[in-house]
Formats: C-alpha cells, sequence, structure tokens
C-alpha cells in the first residue's frame, strides 16, 4: 500500500494538520492501492500564506527567468515520465501504453508548447504607434487556486500551473482525490526542479472541504477550475462574494457532424474517438449526426468498431480501453445506458453490465445507440463512459440546429468533403472549439467552451492571458 499523506507547502513536503485519511481505489481491481490525507482549514491557510509570501518576489522576476524555472522542470518531468505513467495508470486505471503516450505525454506537450509561447509573449508593448508613451502591461493576479480532474491528471494540471508559473502567479494546487498520486510526483518534479519556496503548493482534499476552502478564501486571487457544469456552477456562486476572477473548463456534449461526402473514415475515426480514454473526455464526440443518405451504413460500420475495441485491465499493455475511475462513475454510466434502452433507442453494440470475461473492476463495455433523437437523456446529459448516441438528420441547416441544441458547447466536430460546407459549419457551430474532418487543433491553440461549458481558455497566449491583469499605462518614457 502506497501511503501519501503529506502536503507541498513551501517548499517541502509537510504533515497535515489533523489525520483524516482517504483510500485512492485502484479502479482495475475495486482495492484500495494508496492512502492520502484529505487537508482542511489549516492546511489550506497554510498553503495560501506561503503562496502569498511568495508572490511579490515571483511576479518581479524576469519572464526569461521564469521560463528557465520551467525548461528544468520539462526536463525533470521527462526524465521521470515512466513515474508518471505508472501513477495515473494506477490511480485512473488509464492503460499503461495510453498512460505514457497520451496521459504523461500532454503533460510534456503542453509544458514545452509554454515554453515555446511565453518566449514570444509580450509581457510590456505599446498600445499604439499613435499613442507614444501609452503602455500595455501583461502582470500576474496573483494567488491562484487550481483545482484539477481525474481523467486526464496531466493534462489539465499542466495546462494551469505552467500557465501561471510563466504569468507570474503562486499557486495552490487541489488535485481530485480520485487522482492524487500523479499530481504529489509532479510536485517531487517540482522541487527537484528548484522553484523558490512557496511558488507552488499542493493540498489534497475533496471539492466540499480544501476546493471550497480555496474558493472562498479572501487572499486566492483568481480559481481555475475543471470539471463538471454542475461545481462550476457552485464554485462561480462561491467566488462571487470576494469578486475573484473565475475560469471554468466544463462538460461537453459533442455533436460530430457527418455528411454524406464524408471520407470513408469518418465514422471509425468517431467512434474511436468517443471512446478513447474509456469516454472519459469532456471534449469527446458523443453525438454522431448523420446524413440520412449514409445513415444506416454509418450505424452498422459504428457497430462494427465498437465491438472491435477491447476492454481489459490498466496494467496490461495493448491498444483496450481500460476501466473507468470508479463505482459512482461506473453505476451512473450503467444507469444511463439502461435509460437509453428505456426510451427506446435501439442498442447496436454494448449494453448494461461487463464486458465479457470481466467480473471485477469498473469495467464498461463499449456502447453505440441508433435512432436516437436530441431529447433522449442519452443525448442531452454528459455520460462520461464509452457511449456513443447517433442521431440522423437530412439537411446541413436541420443538421447545426441539432447540433447547436444542447446546454453545451466545448467541441463539435465536422467531416464533408466541400470546402464551403466545412467553412460554414466551423462558424455556424456554438461552441468554443470545432475540429473538421480530423485535423487535430494546432500546438497553442485555446482550449475552452462557451454555454454550460465554462469560460475562459487554457493553452498557449490564451492561457497565459487567462492569469494576467491587463494595465494601461501613460506617460511612458
Amino acid at each position: 500500500m502506497i501511503e501519501k499523506r503529506q502536503f507541498y507547502i513551501n517548499g517541502a513536503w509537510t504533515d497535515p494538520a489533523a489525520k483524516n485519511d482517504c483510500n485512492v481505489i485502484n479502479p482495475t481491481t475495486e482495492e484500495p492501492c494508496a492512502i492520502i490525507t484529505l487537508g482542511g482549514q489549516a492546511d489550506t491557510d497554510a498553503a495560501v500564506t506561503a503562496a502569498k509570501a511568495a508572490f511579490p518576489a515571483w511576479a518581479a522576476t524576469d519572464p526569461a527567468t521564469r521560463i528557465a524555472h520551467v525548461e528544468k522542470l520539462l526536463e525533470v518531468y521527462n526524465s521521470r515520465s515512466e513515474d508518471m505513467a505508472q501513477a495515473i495508470s494506477l490511480e485512473m486505471g488509464a492503460p499503461i501504453d495510453m498512460s505514457r503516450d497520451q496521459q504523461t505525454g500532454a503533460g510534456s506537450y503542453h509544458i514545452s508548447t509554454f515554453i515555446e509561447t511565453a518566449k514570444k509573449f509580450k509581457f510590456m508593448h505599446e498600445m499604439d504607434p499613435g499613442t507614444p508613451g501609452s503602455m500595455i502591461a501583461h502582470e500576474p493576479i496573483g494567488v491562484t487556486a487550481l483545482i484539477t480532474p481525474w481523467n486526464w491528471p496531466m493534462n489539465q494540471v499542466t495546462l494551469k500551473v505552467i500557465a501561471a508559473l510563466v504569468a507570474g502567479c503562486t499557486m495552490v494546487l487541489k488535485p481530485s482525490e480520485e487522482s492524487p498520486l500523479s499530481a504529489m510526483v509532479f510536485a517531487d518534479m517540482v522541487h527537484e526542479a528548484g522553484l523558490p519556496a512557496g511558488v507552488f503548493n499542493l493540498v489534497n482534499g475533496d471539492g466540499v472541504g480544501v476546493g471550497s476552502q480555496l474558493t472562498v478564501h479572501e487572499d486566492v486571487d483568481m480559481v481555475s477550475f475543471t470539471g463538471s457544469s454542475r461545481a462550476g456552477k457552485l464554485i462561480s456562486k462561491a467566488a462571487a462574494d470576494t469578486l475573484k476572477r473565475v475560469s471554468l473548463e466544463l462538460g461537453g456534449k459533442g455533436a460530430n457532424l457527418i455528411f454524406a461526402d464524408a471520407d470513408e473514415k469518418a465514422v471509425k475515426r468517431g467512434v474511436l474517438h468517443c471512446m478513447n480514454n474509456s469516454g472519459q473526455s469532456c471534449n469527446a464526440p458523443t453525438r454522431m449526426l448523420v446524413q440520412r443518405e449514409i445513415y444506416d451504413q454509418a450505424v452498422e460500420t459504428a457497430a462494427e468498431v465498437a465491438n472491435s475495441i477491447t476492454v481489459g485491465p490498466a496494467n496490461e499493455e495493448g491498444r483496450h480501453i481500460g476501466p473507468v475511475v470508479n463505482e459512482v462513475q461506473f453505476n451512473k454510466i450503467q444507469d444511463l445506458i439502461q435509460k437509453g434502452i428505456d426510451e427506446g433507442a435501439r442498442l447496436v453494440a454494448g449494453g448494461t453490465g461487463r464486458p465479457d470475461g470481466l467480473n471485477r473492476g469498473f469495467y464498461v463495455k463499449p456502447t453505440v445507440f441508433a435512432d436516437v433523437n436530441n431529447q433522449m437523456v442519452i443525448a442531452r446529459e454528459e455520460i462520461f463512459g464509452p457511449v456513443l448516441s447517433i442521431i440522423p438528420f437530412d439537411t446541413e441547416e436541420e443538421g447545426i440546429e441539432i447540433a447547436n441544441d444542447t446546454p453545451y458547447g466545448l467541441t463539435n466536430y465536422a467531416q464533408t468533403q466541400d470546402p464551403a460546407r466545412a467553412n460554414r459549419l466551423a462558424r455556424a457551430l456554438r461552441a468554443g472549439m470545432v475540429e473538421i474532418n480530423g485535423k487535430s487543433r494546432g500546438a497553442g491553440a485555446p482550449f475552452g467552451g462557451m454555454k454550460q461549458s465554462g469560460n475562459g481558455r487554457e493553452g498557449g497566449t490564451w492561457g497565459i492571458e487567462d492569469f494576467t491583469e491587463v494595465k494601461s499605462i501613460s506617460g511612458w518614457t
């Protein structure tokens, strides 16, 4: 059993103020794999105090010095990538090959991208050539609370921590209590990289405890949160009393519009994307909207692809998907699959229960529903599991209407070989991101949504700007 009861505060691993043990459950075995401590108010206060004390000196450092610290951190991160991959696989169930390539790889990717972005970022610049002496300064917002989820641990930790570091902010990281081990490995990396004491702090806890304490803390200037829309609303309300900035990256119910002229791999690509990470991605294309002319063939292809996906233990190498993170998620997904059946959707792959041969572990069958309408619960709620809903449409206008008929607006997808249509869809779809014909977003592209998918943007220039205040200066000489 791994025991990780301490917090990283003011440059050192520190005992908690009080004992409050919490088991970390291995979703592959359903057994405890580690023990952590959930922090209390005294721990939160100590971390915030350390961050506040460190802020003036860190904010005053030259950006080049901050970038050099991050470059050292990247060195350490890469040297310990296997430690990170093993931690993520153990705590949240990502198959080890996927944990190495995608989960751990996301962290090094974002750190590298922020280094290049920060080198070009204009922290101080002339407002306009026609207004001599008028300058714009992008200054760090202050002490930041970074609250991260369990589904892509290092993806979200690095998007927040590295952006805050290069902006000149100090921080308290509260990782999900479901996936704390990877964050503690990351804290070890920060320590090895030699960041000044108090710049980065970590306190484990749950949302009701440390999460809420950070959100209302009068010495916290900003909360950056990734998680559910429900929790995002609660954080916004709680933070309102101190008028701190709140940046939210929340849920999604991505629509993937597949037109009759889509390329031959469009359906397969959409199913695999939906099922990746066992469906536990906020930007997953979980609603496949298919034009009527190719609908029957698309349903057949989607079922074949889903049935070809294997499910297995996280510690085994291979291209399979692993379990979902915990029993609560497993039961929620099972209930929603049953709801889809009860509502009259046509089950063409998967269904309730564990896959054959797996009687322990939070495994979910890759599931595909056809003949779904957009008012069904499975088309409206974020399931956060390997479950795809296929909806037919006739015209471009109808497809756009169905895609936009959702409270979410994170990522939408379009598959068509008509360039003019692709461009129309890119503008008409109400989402923070639109990906066309399987083309991934470029390095440093902003990640974030609209409507109940949140506000703010992570990654690249936009990610750094999120952690800064804009100061207007006149009379600069």
